[in-house]
């Protein structure tokens, strides 16, 4: 079973009938021993880091997040579920992120030519051998809706980028952890090949 956290952030129906489509079950929950139960962890979301945060905190799922990582239970986040892993981000300053991971989330510069939000179809250049990319050609297109994106602390996490004026870690991997800037489950085939990787990857403690 996979747990997809509620937080009402949005985006989580999409996200759960990817996961169905794959012939897993989802159960959309923020009850904690649903969520420490489960084989594999998503947290997915559109919207802004500081109202994020609030909401995680506000339902008391800040604790059994770091559980989850702490279990070593695959744990997948999606869009603003990537940012909110970080330390802090530029959209809402003076917030604490999870701190699950070093790194900070800034805003897009105004560039002449650069629309924010970043609405679309970019390529990924792998870095490392990311376990979500494994039969996935390098250069695959992937689907993004953004305003900030992540600058992480740490070179050997990073496992793709994309170029959109600057350079957005796209996604991360560390140990069970797993995240990535763009919408795996609006991303067509690649994208639930992607979300298929991710769903053989098992919990360490069992």
């Amino acid at each position: 079973m996979v747990a997809i956290i509620d937080y009402d952030a949005g985006n989580i129906k999409s996200v759960e009938k990817a996961i169905a489509f794959l012939g897993k079950e989802a159960v959309i929950t923020r009850n904690p021993s649903e969520i420490l139960a489960a084989d594999q962890v998503i947290l997915p979301g559109v919207g802004s880091f500081g109202d994020a945060m609030e909401k995680l905190h506000s339902y008391k799922l800040v604790p059994v997040i770091k559980e989850v990582v702490e279990r070593q239970i695959p744990f997948l986040g999606i869009c603003l579920g990537l940012q909110l892993l970080f330390e802090k981000s530029e959209e809402s300053p003076g917030i604490d992120g999870l701190g699950i991971l070093p790194g900070l989330i800034r805003r897009f510069p105004n560039m002449e030519g650069l629309k924010i939000p970043h609405i679309g179809w970019n390529s990924l250049e792998f870095k490392g051998n990311g376990r979500l990319f494994q039969d996935i050609s390098e250069g695959t297109y992937v689907y993004f809706v953004h305003s900030y994106y992540l600058e992480a602390e740490e070179a050997e996490i990073i496992t793709a980028v994309s170029e959109y004026g600057v350079t957005i870690h796209a996604s991360i991997e560390q140990g069970n952890v797993f995240a990535c800037q763009f919408h795996p489950e609006k991303s067509s085939e690649t994208g639930l090949k992607m979300l298929d990787n991710f769903l053989k990857i098992r919990r360490e403690d069992r």
